[in-house]
């Protein structure tokens, strides 16, 4: 009898292979034999992986994950995808996430002009949800703040990244008049750029010297309380604390 027997016997009955299995969750096959044959518990994530492709119940399979995490938040479930980099997502995709917002739409960057310059109407959009009462907070670098100053050392760009600062704040500068928008000037060290609406969420992480564009993004949605996209939005809530309201 195989050290884990419940996920043979599932393996078996759904009529894939250890490497179909493999294929499907995205891992080695080695590593599928390692779990059947030496009963190794794999990685949460990895574990509902398995658990969906085989039509079970990943604790089913694995009871220990129950006492691993009993009485903590499953903060990995949170994480939907990674990305490469940010320019691996089409515009599309970033324009459906947010005209899809029904509670909340937050926006914590340095600049992100790309969200003007590849979405069509971008302010448009964000005017359309705040009037079906989304509430929309966005906040921008400070363009003349020590913090983006250096990131525009660090990243070679000299003063490009407080001229697009500027240049954030003259699209978003419209906006403030309007109901239900709120846009702020914040002077932090940006460890990493925010994008969401309601629950789903992008995470652009700052590489040291690497362009925005050019760093791993990750995609999460919250599925648990005090999981990996609550600590998240918490860093939004607190960078806005510290904001200015952007001058008309």
């Amino acid at each position: 009898m195989s050290p884990n027997e419940r996920l043979r016997v599932r393996l078996e009955q759904s009529g894939h292979t250890v490497a179909s299995l493999a294929e499907h969750v995205g891992t080695d096959p080695k590593t599928v034999a390692r779990w059947i044959g030496t009963g190794r518990v794999p990685h949460r994530r990895n574990a509902h992986a398995v658990a969906r492709v085989l039509g079970a119940d990943a604790r089913e399979l694995w009871p220990s994950l129950e006492r691993r995490t009993k009485g903590t938040a499953d903060t990995d479930e949170d994480l939907v995808a990674v990305y490469r980099q940010r320019s691996d997502v089409p515009a599309e995709q970033w324009r459906g996430m947010f005209a899809a917002a029904e509670r909340s739409i937050d926006i914590l960057v340095y600049a992100a002009l790309f969200l003007h310059e590849q979405i069509s109407g971008w302010n448009d959009l964000l005017r359309d949800r705040a009037e079906d009462d989304v509430h929309v907070r966005v906040l921008i670098g400070d363009p003349d703040c020590e913090a983006v100053r250096v990131r525009g050392e660090e990243e070679s760009f000299g003063h490009g990244i407080q001229s697009r600062c500027h240049l954030a704040a003259m699209h978003y500068r419209p906006l403030t008049t309007a109901p239900g928008i709120s846009v702020r000037v914040h002077s932090t060290t940006l460890y990493n750029s925010l994008y969401r609406a309601d629950d789903h969420m992008y995470v652009n992480t700052h590489l040291y010297g690497v362009n925005a564009y050019g760093n791993p993004l990750l995609r999460l949605k919250r599925t648990a309380s005090q999981g990996l996209f609550d600590a998240y939005a918490a860093s939004m809530d607190a960078v806005w604390r510290t904001g200015l309201p952007l001058e008309e």
